[in-house]
């Protein structure tokens, strides 16, 4: 897929979860968040091909140059309903966790560093219980990764940097 198909495939599909990702939270309900967060996004029966596009996305990002990866990055601020939503399949194998990571590259901390460092230590405490040799990885995604501090926190290759040797937990 070019980058201008994935891009047209990416603000369909934000269109498509833009309502759910913007719907008010029920405080009544709050105990029950995800379960309803989850049941709205799978009626909407766009995962697997969110899931095809996201992967398209992870293989340009890796493969391009920096032009193509700035691209990238860009349909992720562009469409942040498709950000929150899409998700790549759950998996511990090396390629699995690699393609985890070059994603978290690409979304270049996404609307909220914490939150993305958050999931990004999930990511590698699992990977590492795997036996994953995660610090290789976050190295190698690093070196792809944009160098801009966007919001202050640092950049994402330095928050890839900074998880390598981190113990679990």
């Amino acid at each position: 897929m070019e980058l201008a198909e994935v891009e047209a495939a990416v603000a369909e599909l934000d269109a498509v979860y833009r309502p759910v990702a913007n719907a008010p939270v029920d405080l009544e309900r709050l105990p029950q968040l995800g379960e309803d967060v989850a049941a709205a996004l799978s009626a909407l029966d766009v995962g697997d091909r969110a899931e095809a596009v996201l992967g398209e996305m992870v293989e340009l990002y890796a493969a391009g140059d920096g032009g193509t990866r700035a691209a990238v990055r860009e349909l992720f601020d562009r469409y942040p309903s498709f950000r929150w939503a899409a998700q790549l399949p759950y998996a511990d194998d090396v390629d699995a966790v690699r393609a985890e990571l070059i994603l978290f590259s690409a979304r270049d901390q996404g609307s909220d560093t914490r939150d993305e460092i958050l999931g990004l230590r999930d990511l590698c405490d699992r990977a590492r219980r795997a036996g994953v040799d995660v610090d290789a990885l976050l190295a190698e995604v690093a070196a792809i990764s944009s160098d801009i501090d966007r919001y202050g926190m640092g950049s994402t290759r330095s928050i890839l940097l900074g998880h390598r040797d981190r113990r679990i937990g």
